[in-house]
């Protein structure tokens, strides 16, 4: 009997989240530079209609929202969000890139998409340099001696939607408690805009904390830490799964592969929030999944995890 060739793909990238590697789409935007999203955040790709419903008083970005199996949904447009000439969705031919992020579904517009190519992560360049401090770009790969773009697409979102760093007062309250202001959370994640609100949402508790924006410096501190002989300056490592070099579950099978940090309570904070890559880090040995962006929730598995680190 023949293989169900859906099952076959689908355990192909899953295989992807334990070998370091990620399935990403190549697409094109109006300055024909060819840019690339991680599949796993990708619902559908459908054309884009021509009448999209305008929302008053909406970002320039946002062109509207459009309908997406019965639900209305806001549409970016990735090239104005970039500066760049934006789409003519209404006389030319565009697609959407159905997308979801941290537990909600946007549409992005895009010129057209192109291919799929697998890439390990150690292939994934973050760029250096003051260029791109407040740039849209992550990381650059390559492939057939072209380059790729991948973009911070939640840096985007942010600036667009905007969004929340305020902890509630009871959970202030609670980490006041707690004492948590004696402990040291330990953060990992090439998102600028992730970083800034973890780091907002970490000041307000008073909890000391430490953020790099590469998981191999992150496993490096680390080891430095145990070979010295000493004990793990912190309870916690909360770990993006989407990085340059190595992604976060890697790092997170990484560290669960030191005996000395045995004790220290790990969590992924991603945008890739749907149960599977929960279930994933699950087995690499997480102790708990945050979904991206929410300080309150954030903050409250931090206190959960310092509270089960103290028992």
């Amino acid at each position: 009997m023949a293989r169900d060739t859906t099952l076959d793909e689908a355990q192909q990238r899953t295989n992807l989240a334990f070998s370091n590697e990620m399935e990403m789409l190549t697409f094109f935007l109006t300055d024909e530079q060819l840019y690339g999203i991680n599949v796993f955040k990708i619902i559908e790709i459908m054309e884009c209609p021509k009448v999209v419903t305008r929302t008053p008083h909406s970002h320039p970005v946002i062109k509207g929202n459009i309908d997406f199996r019965g639900h209305p949904i806001s549409l970016f447009d990735l090239a104005d969000g970039l500066g760049l000439t934006p789409i003519d969705y209404q006389h030319q031919l565009s697609y959407i890139l159905v997308c979801e992020y941290s537990g909600s579904i946007q549409g992005f517009l895009v010129s057209r998409p192109n291919m799929l190519i697998h890439k390990s992560w150690s292939e994934i360049i973050k760029p250096e340099g003051s260029v791109y401090n407040n740039s849209y770009l992550t990381a650059i790969t390559y492939h057939n001696d072209l380059s790729i773009q991948i973009l911070d697409v939640e840096k985007l979102l942010v600036e667009i939607i905007g969004i929340d760093t305020v902890v509630s007062d009871a959970l202030l309250q609670k980490s006041k408690a707690l004492e948590a202001e004696q402990h040291h959370v330990l953060v990992v994640d090439d998102s600028k805009a992730a970083c800034q609100m973890l780091a907002a949402a970490l000041d307000q508790m008073k909890i000391r904390h430490t953020i790099l924006n590469q998981a191999q410096e992150a496993l490096d501190l680390l080891k430095q830490g145990v070979q010295k002989g000493g004990n793990c300056p912190f309870t916690l490592i909360v770990t993006d799964l989407e990085m340059p070099g190595m992604d976060g579950f890697t790092f997170t099978r990484k560290v669960r592969e030191i005996p000395a940090l045995d004790k220290v309570r790990l969590a992924v904070h991603s945008s890739l929030s749907n149960k599977s890559n929960w279930e994933k880090a699950q087995q690499m040995g997480a102790n708990d999944f945050i979904p991206k962006f929410s300080p309150d929730r954030f903050a409250e598995i931090v206190l959960q995890q310092i509270e089960r680190a103290r028992q």
